[in-house]
């Protein structure tokens, strides 16, 4: 089986490499290799390499800058997943697809479910719903995937900025009123393979909108601290971690102050678990002193 990977050296992208070793011959593309936000350079490798299977962890993620780079963000993030869907369609294969909470306003008072109305703050959010729309447009088989706050070991996440800062600083004020489920890169790769295990043995559909994070929730503030705690137990040093609202921390772009997303429809339909964010932080770290550690969710 050939599978097609784009956004190589995104986080996500970076796992799913590792987690699909042993499934089928993986093609990953970088963006000097594939530009997503040239339609015709899209058609072009996929009609080249005529893959058993697309996965597009690939995405625009400055939230703040897609402000003023609206049509950069709208090229990656909604004119390219709809473009990879209509070759995945012409092909006859499925599309699984990443996407964000930030679809989502963070008004709600509980975690948002699938048939949860879409109502973005921000342009990245606009940007990655457009491309969950132009995905169902198709109507070949496309899976598309919610998740949030995503972090690994690997490029620019929260999780390696506050590793940074924590031992750089004395002192750290941290957003304590968003609330969410921090994500590892690695459990959605481990999830991802475990759908695609499905779909080959028992020919499931790789299709429909499905959430999926860890579970439990935080804050960014306690996401720090439990970051922060791992820190103290190598005896390494580490700054104190205050709290502050999302008002004293004026960015370009507004976010959801609830980004918890309910998982319970993927967890039914397709029978898998889902870890607590707290022992995937743990599974991560590990990694990174043992990496020889088997990625599992």
């Amino acid at each position: 089986m050939k599978i097609m990977i784009t956004g190589s050296k995104g986080q996500v992208s970076q796992e799913l490499q590792l987690a699909l070793a042993g499934q089928g011959e993986i093609f990953a593309f970088g963006s000097h290799e594939l530009n997503l936000a040239i339609p015709e350079d899209i058609s072009r490798k996929v009609r080249e390499l005529r893959p058993d299977l697309i996965l597009n962890p690939a995405a625009y993620t400055a939230v703040d800058k897609a402000e003023t780079d609206r049509q950069q963000a709208f090229a990656v993030n909604a004119i390219a997943p709809g473009r990879l869907a209509e070759e995945a369609a012409q092909l006859g294969i499925p599309l699984i697809h990443y996407s964000t909470d930030y679809v989502f306003n963070g008004r709600k008072s509980s975690p948002y479910n699938e048939d949860d109305q879409p109502d973005p703050l921000n342009a990245y959010g606009e940007s990655k719903l457009a491309g969950e729309q132009a995905i169902q447009a198709v109507g070949g088989e496309g899976l598309i995937l919610r998740t949030s706050w995503v972090y690994s070991l690997h490029g620019k996440n929260f999780l390696l900025t506050m590793q940074r800062l924590l031992q750089e600083r004395e002192q750290l004020s941290i957003v304590d009123d968003e609330i969410g489920a921090p994500t590892w890169a690695g459990t959605i790769a481990s999830i991802t393979a475990q759908l695609i295990r499905r779909w080959q043995d028992e020919k499931q559909a790789l299709k429909g909108l499905y959430h999926l994070t860890s579970t439990g929730e935080t804050s960014w503030n306690g996401f720090a601290t439990s970051i922060g705690e791992r820190l103290k137990e190598l005896n390494k040093p580490c700054a104190r971690i205050e709290r502050i609202s999302s008002k004293d921390y004026p960015s370009a772009a507004r976010r959801p102050l609830n980004s918890r997303l309910d998982c319970s429809r993927l967890q039914r339909e397709w029978n898998v678990h889902l870890p607590h964010w707290e022992s995937a932080l743990s599974r991560c770290l590990e990694q990174s002193v043992h990496p020889n550690i088997p990625l599992t969710a």
